[in-house]
């Protein structure tokens, strides 16, 4: 598990809510009566283990190693549903395929570093956590808040007032990891070489911090208290996005009306993290298509490649010209081709809606053609 010598880290303020963690506690009870126990990841870049120099490097191997450890008579499965640069919005359009499909005894859920604090990303995350929570009664969860290295910033303000409401057990890195490198007991670059992602040093730093959480609940884990009636409160957000459909061209011949120059990529999917696949891809100027989706909030995935110049297409709804929304495929940042997700209708009129997609702009240079990934319909499906 970790075995390298860690620096001290103050451990004061870094858990909250794990007095009453009944659902994790309930789960280390099953664990050391043996059986199976499946322990699954759901996150961004730093759960995927993006700079550890292997996948058993990462925070959430390492955490799975401890469970390994501190259960022996169970028989434990890991599942690491981490994709690099997706939010909570993603998230809860994919927890169901990528996460709770494995039938996870426990969750962990990362997005803290790519949600922003705001309003719209404390609606997503209330979804994701509702959506974990009422997958199954026996489900425990475990929230996870990581924090950029460069300046302190992270979603957590808006991530743990959604943990308070639902006694969800949380763990700041912001508390443990960020503060000591603020009052100089640790060197930022010991432990991040870009500020965001952790190296090896940073990830079992991570890892240490939530088991002492663990460690902590499981000290306590024979005092199980359920809460009266174990009623979940109701949402405070509109929660639009707890339940949202992901089209794909695998599951989508019912919602595509028309299609025009863009043609399904029957190639295989090597996994969820090979991301540009079961889309659509679209060259030529005026290729269109046309989705009937339900809902009241529709978002679109696409790539936005380094590889420029590169295509970009409009989005219209309710052939409403007002509506329109560009999706420029031409990416600004160097690390990469991204899994854009941008939110085209938020809140609208309940009911089906046609979501026209259209090539508007091409080059004769272009390196890539436009890759539409999927389109999302979320709220009241």
């Amino acid at each position: 598990m970790i075995t390298e010598k860690l620096p001290q880290v103050t451990l004061r303020g870094v858990g909250n809510n794990i007095e009453g963690a009944y659902r994790i506690k309930n789960m280390m009870k099953k664990a050391a009566g043996g059986g199976e126990i499946c322990i699954g990841f759901l996150g961004g870049s730093i759960t995927l283990g993006c700079l550890a120099s292997s996948p058993e490097k990462c925070y959430a191997h390492k955490v799975f190693e401890w469970f390994e450890e501190t259960f022996p008579k169970a028989r434990f499965r890991y599942v690491n549903a981490g994709i690099g640069a997706t939010d909570s919005q993603f998230g809860c359009a994919r927890a169901g395929d990528d996460l709770l499909s494995y039938e996870p005894d426990i969750c962990f859920a990362e997005f803290s570093v790519n949600d922003e604090c705001e309003e719209h990303y404390h609606e997503t995350y209330e979804g994701l956590v509702r959506k974990i929570l009422l997958s199954s009664p026996d489900r425990a969860l475990m929230l996870i808040f990581n924090v950029r290295y460069d300046n302190g910033k992270n979603a957590e303000p808006m991530h743990r007032r959604i943990a308070d409401r639902y006694d969800v057990p949380c763990v700041s890195m912001k508390n443990a990891l960020w503060s000591e490198i603020e009052n100089g007991t640790i060197e930022r670059s010991l432990l991040t070489t870009d500020g965001l992602h952790p190296n090896d040093t940073g990830h079992s730093l991570v890892a240490s911090v939530i088991i002492s959480v663990l460690e902590e609940i499981r000290a306590h884990m024979d005092d199980v208290t359920v809460p009266d009636g174990n009623e979940m409160p109701g949402p405070e957000t509109p929660d639009a996005y707890e339940d949202s459909v992901r089209y794909r061209n695998d599951n989508s011949a019912a919602a595509v009306s028309e299609c025009k120059g863009f043609t399904p990529d029957a190639s295989s999917q090597e996994g969820i993290t090979d991301i540009f696949k079961k889309g659509w891809t679209a060259s030529e100027k005026g290729s269109y298509i046309v989705f009937k989706v339900t809902g009241t909030c529709i978002g679109i995935q696409y790539r936005k490649t380094i590889k420029k110049p590169a295509p970009v297409a409009k989005v219209t709804i309710d052939s409403d010209a007002s509506s329109e929304v560009f999706l420029d495929a031409n990416f600004e940042e160097d690390w990469g081709d991204k899994l854009a997700l941008d939110t085209v209708l938020d809140h609208g009129k309940c009911g089906e809606h046609t979501v026209m997609i259209e090539l508007t702009e091409v080059h004769e240079d272009d390196i890539l053609p436009f890759y539409l990934v999927s389109v999302i319909a979320s709220g009241n499906i």
